[in-house]
């Protein structure tokens, strides 16, 4: 939820642009805080939703779905965990700011090699 007190700092932009600023920065932070976390097939699901309710409380987040796919992992290990890569990432971030509703997505991408992050649409 946005609060409308910082609108001040953001006055050289539109809602658009603020929009998707919003969502780009919560992707950026979740990809820079959670990669290299150590992650197995018995915490997935717990990570999953500590990654999406911790992104939640950024401003003017309405959802993020997170799922992480242990098929992009490169294989386990002898300590029954891998850590956290981006290719193992399919994340949505929602963020909208006065009516403006951009989706901002993070997918490894086979034919990139790359873990993209990208606008994937704006309402």
């Amino acid at each position: 939820m946005c609060s409308g007190k910082d609108e001040k700092y953001f006055k050289n932009i539109s809602p658009r642009e603020r929009a998707i600023f919003e969502g780009a920065i919560t992707m950026g932070a979740l990809f820079h805080q959670f990669i290299g976390t150590p992650v197995s097939e018995s915490s997935v699901k717990s990570l999953e939703q500590a990654i999406k309710e911790s992104m939640e409380l950024q401003p003017c987040i309405d959802a993020v779905e997170v799922n992480i796919d242990f098929g992009n992992s490169g294989g386990g290990n002898e300590y029954e965990y891998v850590s956290l890569t981006g290719e193992m990432l399919d994340i949505k971030v929602v963020s909208s700011y006065q009516g403006v509703r951009a989706v901002t997505r993070m997918r490894y991408y086979e034919e990139l090699n790359y873990p993209l992050m990208y606008v994937e649409s704006v309402d």
